[in-house]
């Protein structure tokens, strides 16, 4: 057997009336499409469903996947205990998913469960499903903070377990859209989240799973989106398909989008190369780096080829005398950036220069970056085609008297504070204020946000 039907849904705990008090009146739209879709769950039958969430456990590297053979889960954090759900883990369907990962070292497992209660995100699509399926277990899936190549492929990974367990499966992707839809909404208002929802709503509609994959990190910030990542496993699990898409329908009237559709393959199976959306993405970003890579300048060449014979060989390069004077008479300090698929993959670097030149700080910071930066698990052999990377050279660092001398797109900050120290470079995607770039900063260097700090600015050349 294989997956049956996919539903996108969204996970407001005000549509659930004991909570809504009334309120959950004004998303009417959405609680009749929330009825219809767990209906047409109810025909299906499902022997599990699968319900991703972003409020499930969720690490920057790792996909949690809940352990155990059962949980319970209430609604108490809204006031309402009494509305309170104990389900039943499909353990052999789950244990597959994380056997296949461990097979071929996907970041995902059962390990580094923080709190076993079920939460809203799964909670509020099971509260319409129980009231018209009782049977079938479940299997829970939280995000994580790798990039959406990562979460297509967890979602390929699913898709395989439940053929290989013969699984009669539904698939819930849940998740909110923009929560920055209306100036009176609880996060208020910003351009990109109607442009985020009008953008999804048009993707789902058309099943165009790929250009998920196309949503830039930095946008989907913005529209303080919570489901994306969720409809992309859920996009993977329906890899190679063709399908049929339904809207039943989309609101934005509380400030938050909440949008529901269904996804049917074809039946009997129609196997579609075309939709095989994950393998073409990763073709083509292979392609683009590609040709980057080839244009670069002797700054990225060396740290692409420091971290890549690190990687593959554990050899540390030696510093060429055929490179560029400015690299081998120079000291500076140098921090390597490395992304994939459009996430951080990896940042280290030194405020000031350690060695003897900036080629050998370019050499050493492209391996720490790569293989010892504490937020990330080194950089693995088969990752490096997917890799863009860059150099950005310091200058020296000069203490300011004021804030009102830093500029966010042409310095970067360091903020002091006894021993506490937090430097943040200039001009990145998501930071547009003077104010974020110190606050984070000094959440980098573990300073409070209220305290007093010195502040520094210094500038960089960025080799891209």
């Amino acid at each position: 057997m294989s997956i049956k039907a996919a539903f996108m849904v969204p996970h407001p705990p005000m549509i659930i009336p004991a909570i809504g008090k009334g309120g959950e009146k004004q998303i009417t739209t959405t609680i009749e499409a929330y009825e219809k879709v767990a209906e047409e769950i109810a025909k299906l039958q499902p022997e599990t469903i699968i319900i991703t969430s972003p409020h499930s456990i969720m690490y920057a590297d790792y996909f949690h996947i809940s352990p155990g053979s059962r949980a319970e889960g209430n609604f108490a954090r809204f006031g309402t205990p009494e509305v309170a759900f104990t389900e039943e883990y499909d353990g052999e369907l789950r244990d597959w998913i994380c056997l296949l990962a461990d097979k071929i070292d996907f970041p995902a497992g059962t390990l580094g469960e923080r709190d076993p209660e079920l939460d809203h995100g799964t909670m509020v699509p099971l509260w319409f499903i129980r009231k018209k399926y009782k049977e079938g277990k479940i299997v829970r899936i939280g995000l994580s903070g790798c990039g959406l190549l990562e979460h297509y492929r967890l979602g390929q990974l699913i898709k395989q377990a439940v053929e290989d367990c013969d699984r009669n499966v539904v698939f819930v992707a849940s998740g909110d859209l923009s929560h920055k839809l209306q100036e009176y909404g609880p996060y208020g208002f910003a351009k990109e989240g109607p442009e985020y929802d009008k953008r999804i709503m048009d993707v789902v509609g058309r099943a165009a799973f790929g250009e998920m994959l196309e949503f830039p990190e930095d946008f989907c910030e913005k529209a303080a989106e919570c489901g994306h990542r969720s409809f992309v496993i859920m996009s993977g699990a329906l890899d190679g398909q063709a399908v049929e898409a339904k809207v039943y329908s989309h609101e934005d009237v509380t400030g938050v989008g909440y949008g529901i559709a269904s996804f049917y393959p074809a039946y009997p199976t129609v196997n579609d190369d075309s939709r095989r959306f994950g393998d073409h993405y990763l073709e083509k970003i292979k392609r683009e780096l590609e040709e980057k890579a080839a244009k670069s300048d002797a700054y990225v060449k060396l740290a692409r080829k420091s971290l890549e014979s690190y990687i593959m060989n554990r050899k540390v390069i030696d510093v060429s005398e055929h490179l560029p004077d400015e690299m081998l008479k120079e000291k500076a300090g140098v921090f390597v950036s490395i992304h994939k698929g459009g996430s951080l993959r990896g940042c280290i670097g030194t405020f000031l220069p350690t060695t003897d030149c900036i080629a050998e700080e370019i050499i050493n910071n492209a391996i720490s970056a790569s293989t010892r930066d504490p937020r990330f698990r080194p950089i693995e052999a088969e990752e490096l085609p997917l890799l863009d990377i860059n150099v950005d050279v310091l200058s020296a660092p000069e203490r300011i008297d004021s804030k009102d001398e830093l500029d966010v797109k042409r310095y970067g900050v360091i903020v002091t504070r006894g021993r506490k120290r937090g430097l943040l470079l200039p001009d990145l995607d998501g930071v547009d204020t003077i104010d974020e770039q110190i606050a984070i900063a000094k959440q980098k260097a573990g300073i409070d946000e209220d305290e007093e700090v010195e502040l520094q600015r210094f500038e960089v050349v960025r080799h891209l």
